[in-house]
């Protein structure tokens, strides 16, 4: 949380999608644990887009613990 589209890429590597969305932005990243969203919204101070809420999954849509998606999709 807080971290911004740069930061992400340089934990996880390049997002399995980059979706533009009208207010903010989505990426996806995927590993064979998890999937992980992370939604990046503008931080209102200059105009960078920050993440805002993270979603984790399984590759079947079970929920997963987020840290532990986190840990997983680091480590690939």
């Amino acid at each position: 949380m807080g971290k911004d589209s740069a930061a992400l890429i340089r934990l996880f590597g390049e997002p399995r999608l980059n979706v533009q969305e009208i207010y903010g932005r989505k990426l996806q990243f995927s590993g064979n644990a998890c999937v992980l969203d992370a939604y990046l919204y503008p931080d209102g101070k200059d105009g960078g887009e920050i993440v805002t809420h993270v979603d984790a999954r399984r590759s079947d849509g079970a929920e997963v613990d987020r840290a532990s998606c986190v840990n997983a999709l680091q480590k690939r």
